[in-house]
């Protein structure tokens, strides 16, 4: 793995986390419009009708959007990519609506705190299939844990039911993040992209049907919101995702991708500030340093730690 890869996917992850960080100010917004089934299912149909034409285009022209570890799409292994989509599409579903309901019932805060906890259960979870971090691994981790709770948590910690649900949020986008580690370098990652939206959104769709009274009217008023998390969230920054987590340490992956909760804390701040949002969202002293640390761990986690040390030998 070159230096030259691990910056791309350093850039294509923390592109993802800027998205997905802006996409909390629409998710909020969507939420005044319809409920998480109907909301979720067409986010994600739309993002896999927006990948369509780009598998079109690569599948006749294989350069198109590719690095020199993306497999064409003429060669990618069809069976493979279609089990990992199903795969990577349920866990993403799964998760998109265990947190959609959880924020329904606790706070914003913790929920952001909670939801983030997937770059401690990442590691945790990738000692049982044997992927050892490095120590400065572990510490950053630590400190972004720290920088999220003071960043998050605006009042005193309990587990309330929708902190449960948010709970199992976590552990489903660990499990995406992890089945995302081990598929992504065997298949291409913008098909596989598109199979796990078109997953979710059916399996979410007929939850909405079931269970919800989804409308024209419904999906026509939250148009604006639909189309940054079809287009942006989830075309654009999961695909992103696939690509950078292409043979890339899922822990750090995980790190990078964890800002979202900054970026998200800065953008709702904006929002209220251009009125697009009515609950203050102004960042206390302490969620500003917890911004910082936030920053400060993802940073130190991608020093040469190991070049330093052979070069004092």
């Amino acid at each position: 793995m070159t230096k030259s890869h691990n910056i791309r996917s350093s850039i294509y992850l923390s592109l993802t986390a800027i998205i997905w960080g802006v996409a909390f100010v629409f998710q909020s917004m969507g939420n005044d419009y319809m409920e998480p089934f109907t909301f979720t299912s067409s986010r994600y149909l739309l993002g896999c009708l927006v990948l369509v034409p780009v598998i079109l285009i690569k599948t006749f022209h294989p350069r198109f959007l590719a690095d020199s570890d993306e497999i064409p799409v003429k060669k990618v292994p069809v069976r493979l990519t279609v089990t990992a989509g199903v795969l990577c599409g349920l866990a993403l579903g799964a998760a998109s609506i265990f947190q959609q309901y959880g924020v329904k019932f606790t706070t914003v805060g913790k929920a952001g705190f909670i939801t983030t906890l997937y770059i401690i259960f990442t590691p945790i979870f990738g000692l049982f299939l044997r992927k050892k971090c490095h120590f400065t691994v572990w510490i950053g981790a630590a400190a972004a844990l720290v920088g999220l709770y003071l960043l998050c948590i605006t009042e005193g910690f309990t587990l309330s039911w929708g902190d449960s649900l948010v709970l199992i949020c976590a552990v489903l986008f660990t499990i995406h993040i992890m089945l995302v580690d081990h598929f992504a370098p065997h298949t291409n990652g913008v098909l596989l992209s598109c199979i796990q939206f078109l997953v979710s959104g059916i399996v979410c769709g007929v939850m909405a049907l079931l269970f919800e009274k989804p409308s024209l009217a419904q999906l026509s008023d939250g148009l604006i919101p639909i189309l940054y998390t079809g287009v942006m969230s989830s075309g654009v920054a999961y695909t992103m995702q696939i690509l950078g987590q292409r043979n890339f340490n899922p822990t750090i992956a995980a790190m990078i991708m964890s800002l979202e909760s900054v970026i998200s804390a800065v953008a709702s701040y904006i929002a209220y500030a251009a009125g697009f949002l009515t609950r203050d969202q102004s960042l206390t002293a302490i969620q500003i340093l917890g911004c910082a640390i936030m920053f400060a761990a993802v940073i130190f986690v991608q020093l040469p730690f190991d070049k330093l040390k052979l070069r004092r030998h």
